[in-house]
């Protein structure tokens, strides 16, 4: 399968729009051993068998990324040569160190969409089609977020690197200009071309 053709296979199932984020309640959730949402139980889930998790499981393990301590940054210098491995075209190095960095944190859609690239070149089709799903239902829960048509119903991403990733999802390219407000737990970035408007809120997780 060809990468260039992964944006419309993620965007299709996309399902509607949902209810208003609990950040409190996902924490509460994700660190309650007797939940059916804590931590342990939905990334056993996530990374065995990611089809088998509904949008609510996939809200949790997305938004809960950020009560995680061990998280990955694009700054930190494992990252680095992760994507300097792919950029090389190295693509077995950069899946022997994607994996390492995939152990630590398993819902990072950097690592996640660099693995999943470099087994599309390698032409591993099992392991594309595994990190695909789970790329997929983390984007999901972005989409479920919001409508994205104003700033209270923007879409919600945990950082700017997933803004870009859903943003080419979403095909919004360059030809699209941006205009953005910050307040004391986010940005709210506001992309238009033409008609088109789409609001994203990039969260400042520290509240």
């Amino acid at each position: 399968m060809k990468f260039k053709f992964l944006f419309l296979i993620l965007i299709i199932p996309f399902l509607g729009f949902s209810q208003k984020l609990d950040f409190k309640e996902i924490e509460k959730n994700l660190n309650n051993p007797k939940s059916n949402f804590n931590y342990d139980k939905l990334i056993f889930k996530f990374k065995g068998m990611p089809k088998s998790l509904d949008s609510i499981e996939a809200r949790h393990l997305y938004y809960g990324r950020n009560f995680k301590k061990d998280r990955i940054s694009t700054l930190d210098d494992d990252f680095k040569g992760l994507a300097d491995s792919f950029k090389a075209g190295d693509f077995e190095e950069c899946i022997k160190k994607g994996k390492i960095l995939y152990i630590k944190d398993p819902t990072n859609l950097d690592v996640i969409l660099i693995l999943l690239r470099a087994y599309d070149q390698i032409k591993k089709a099992d392991d594309f089609v595994h990190h695909l799903s789970q790329l997929r239902l983390l984007t999901n829960a972005i989409r479920t977020s919001g409508d994205g048509k104003s700033e209270k119903t923007a879409f919600v991403v945990n950082s700017v690197g997933d803004e870009y990733i859903f943003l080419n999802i979403m095909n919004v390219g360059q030809d699209y200009s941006r205009h953005s407000t910050t307040y004391k737990d986010s940005v709210i970035d506001v992309w238009t071309k033409d008609s088109n408007t789409i609001y994203i809120k990039v969260l400042y997780m520290d509240f």
